[in-house]
């Protein structure tokens, strides 16, 4: 009998993935799986637990939570020679990885079916400083919105608690001198921001790396340059609509990176 481990974040999601379980494991026994589960305590948790997984011979790991979660267990899985297939089953706050997969994010039973029914392929994912990532890799003040919004605001609010922290922020933000090398080509100078993405959806914006493919082997390099409060205002009303690669103050390529 095929075997399903699902290691998922309790909190997640107002608790929804924790509420969908007892289905969840019924659908995996009907599909022919004999699944156990395993919830996370504490960062990292996840890392070892899909590392253990994998090494206990694991057809199938399902990774239960928001981005941060999925993370983890690619990089428990990564490194490793002989890797299980992955499964995803999205409760988070902005579920990017999931939206740029297709993946329905409306209903954990929905998800599920989708591991069940769905075909594996292979996709691109990153390395830097000896850490995986799927989605994206980022530098620049900005980059640190991610880390002040309290989970507490997240699960009230949802992807919203983003915007409204960012706001807060952005009066006293001060842009940073940076040097990126990409394609032999370099570009040194202030930015408020800059991402390396796989994906086209980012922090809740669905097109803001809009040529972005997950298998292409390539990243979008996005900048973000140095701006004053009412140009970052108005890149991000763009954002939403994937029109502010367009502006001066932003510079987009697809490139590898050094």
């Amino acid at each position: 009998m095929k075997r399903a481990r699902i290691i998922y974040n309790p909190t997640s999601g107002r608790e929804l993935f924790k509420k969908n379980l007892p289905q969840v494991l019924q659908k995996f026994e009907q599909a022919g799986y004999e699944t156990s589960c395993h919830a996370t305590t504490c960062a990292g948790d996840a890392t070892q637990a899909a590392e253990k997984a994998a090494q206990r011979d694991f057809d199938l790991i399902v990774a239960a939570g928001g981005d941060g979660t999925i993370n983890e267990v690619v990089n428990g899985l990564a490194p490793l020679e002989k890797r299980p297939k992955l499964g995803i089953i999205p409760v988070g706050t902005t579920n990017d990885f999931a939206r740029a997969l297709g993946i329905p994010r409306e209903g954990v039973l929905k998800a599920t079916d989708a591991i069940i029914e769905g075909v594996a392929k292979p996709l691109d994912i990153g390395k830097v400083n000896g850490h995986y990532f799927i989605n994206i890799a980022g530098g620049g003040r900005l980059t640190e919105l991610t880390y002040e919004v309290p989970s507490k605001l997240k699960t009230m609010l949802g992807q919203l608690a983003y915007y409204l922290k960012g706001m807060e922020m952005l009066p006293s933000i001060r842009p940073t001198e940076v040097e990126i090398e990409y394609d032999g080509k370099l570009f040194h100078g202030e930015i408020m921001l800059f991402l390396v993405s796989l994906t086209n959806s980012v922090g809740g914006f669905e097109k803001l790396a809009p040529d972005s493919i997950l298998d292409d082997g390539m990243f979008d390099l996005i900048i973000l340059k140095k701006v004053n409060l009412a140009e970052a205002i108005r890149v991000v009303s763009l954002a939403l609509r994937g029109e502010h690669i367009f502006m001066i103050t932003m510079s987009s390529t697809q490139k590898r990176i050094a």
